[in-house]
């Protein structure tokens, strides 16, 4: 074995980097030196995250045998959970200093770190064997964090729904790959796509759909996202906002990659008419329970399913446009939920409300939290001249590209539909928060600096990218 190939990991290794630096700093750092272990974690990370828009950081290059491969596209999806992975340290910094988490504050960012290793591995697998190792890579320390909150009832109750859908969700897609293994033998990318081209049966359909519902599970897709809204609501909600975000933007990505590259010769035979129906029981199904939502966590559960929806758009059209517009949603949906969350946790630390009638008044007591929030909801939404917008009409605009298919344009107009529906949820929110009076609001605080800051960003982001068009312009220059 040529160890030299790992120099082409280049991301991997500085990951690995940082986890390190973070775990022996943590270990053997004095309780009262402990305290700098957020701050560290935040400067580490944003090395990492400028690093990595080096060009030479992803360039192409392929390592053991084909198994992994690397490439600006690839670099360029690192990246953006790169960012949002940053954000998410910065917004947890007041929560990992707290009197219950101090003492474990470490084991959080090394756990998130980890998790962000195994992503990074399903992104660049070309072979199933390295993509399952990635996989669990992602999935075991997320069990971790979500009972990270070990006084919390609910937090135990999370992580066992999380560690069981997360078993049964593994064994789904390896029952599947056992399957494609046994029809195709191997578990090469390149060699699979090659076989399905010339071949094609119901057994290869029956162990598409069971892959197809094994990646259903880690994006939340209908019909297997019930465990979504518990987990998110009873885990810590620094880590509901990595399973919302950072967790399903990687698992859509490898989800595109799966799909496109391994099963595209069979897109009319098998998997067109299923992904239809994911996508309209998705968007749609999100949607009417979303309005019935009274808890904020809950609540965005739910919006994070249909949006999941929409990210699936993006791989109907197989184009450079659908790579580029799923990049550029999981960009602005990054921007767009953070904020939101980070309001969340401003207002659970400071007050331990999280029900959507807490938020009844809050602009006359907060108004700078109900500003941001507002423009998370509106971005969400899509409504113009916000990044949400611009997000969703490119994953339509890349669904739609050079075809000529009457079902999708129906897809397209389902979707159009059901964003008409969203805006009355999200504007609930809003209403709450500008026009409802409380016999009881939120009182007038000061929340800190890092979750002032991290608003700051997201906000810059929602805004920035709905009038900047260089952001998607670059993206697809990448793809191309």
């Amino acid at each position: 074995m040529d160890y030299s190939q790992f120099l082409a990991m280049k991301q991997e290794i500085g990951l690995l980097v940082v986890f390190l630096l973070i775990f022996l700093y943590d270990t053997f750092s004095t309780p009262k030196g402990s305290r700098h272990v957020p701050a560290l974690s935040i400067v580490l990370m944003g090395i990492l995250t400028i690093a990595g828009f080096c060009p030479h950081a992803s360039a192409t290059s392929e390592a053991f045998s084909g198994m992994y491969a690397t490439s600006p596209v690839m670099g360029a999806i690192k990246n953006i959970l790169n960012v949002g992975v940053l954000i998410i340290f910065i917004q947890a910094v007041k929560w990992a200093n707290s009197e219950f988490v101090a003492i474990r504050r470490g084991e959080f960012y090394e756990l998130i770190l980890l998790t962000l290793f195994g992503m990074y591995l399903m992104i660049s697998s070309r072979h199933f064997l390295m993509f399952i190792i990635g996989l669990e890579t992602a999935s075991l320390p997320l069990c971790a964090l979500v009972a990270f909150d070990k006084n919390r009832y609910e937090s135990h109750e999370a992580a066992i729904k999380y560690v069981l859908t997360a078993v049964f969700s593994s064994a789904i897609l390896l029952m599947g790959l056992s399957f494609v293994y046994g029809l195709c033998g191997t578990l090469y990318y390149d060699g699979i796509a090659s076989i399905c081209r010339s071949e094609f049966g119901v057994m290869m359909a029956v162990a598409l759909a069971f892959v197809m519902a094994g990646f259903g599970f880690k994006i939340s897709l209908v019909p297997f996202h019930l465990w979504t809204a518990d987990v998110y609501q009873g885990a810590p909600t620094p880590v509901t906002s990595y399973l919302s975000v950072i967790s399903k933007g990687s698992a859509a990505f490898a989800f595109l990659v799966v799909l496109t590259q391994v099963f595209g010769s069979l897109y009319a035979d098998a998997w067109e008419w299923m992904l239809y129906a994911l996508i309209i029981l998705t968007i749609t199904v999100g949607n009417l329970f979303a309005m019935r939502q009274i808890n904020m966590k809950r609540f965005l559960a739910f919006s994070s399913i249909s949006q999941a929806g929409y990210i699936m758009l993006a791989i109907m059209g197989d184009n450079p446009m659908g790579w580029s517009a799923l990049m550029f949603y999981i960009l602005v949906y990054v921007f767009s939920n953070l904020a939101a969350f980070g309001v969340i946790g401003a207002i659970e630390n400071a007050t331990g409300r999280v029900e959507m009638t807490d938020y009844n008044g809050l602009y006359k007591t907060n108004p700078r939290l109900a500003f941001t929030m507002m423009l998370a909801m509106f971005s969400l939404a899509g409504i113009p001249p916000f990044a949400g917008f611009f997000s969703k009409f490119f994953v339509f605009t890349s669904a739609l590209n050079g075809t000529g298919s009457a079902a999708l344009y129906v897809l397209v107009l389902i979707a159009l539909i059901n964003t008409i529906i969203s805006l009355y949820y999200y504007l609930l929110v809003v209403k709450a928060m500008f026009i409802n009076d409380s016999e009881n609001p939120v009182a007038t605080f000061r929340s800190a600096c890092s979750e002032r800051v991290a608003m700051w960003v997201c906000v810059a982001g929602i805004i920035g990218l709905g009038i900047v068009s260089y952001v998607y312009n670059y993206l697809l220059n990448v793809v191309y």
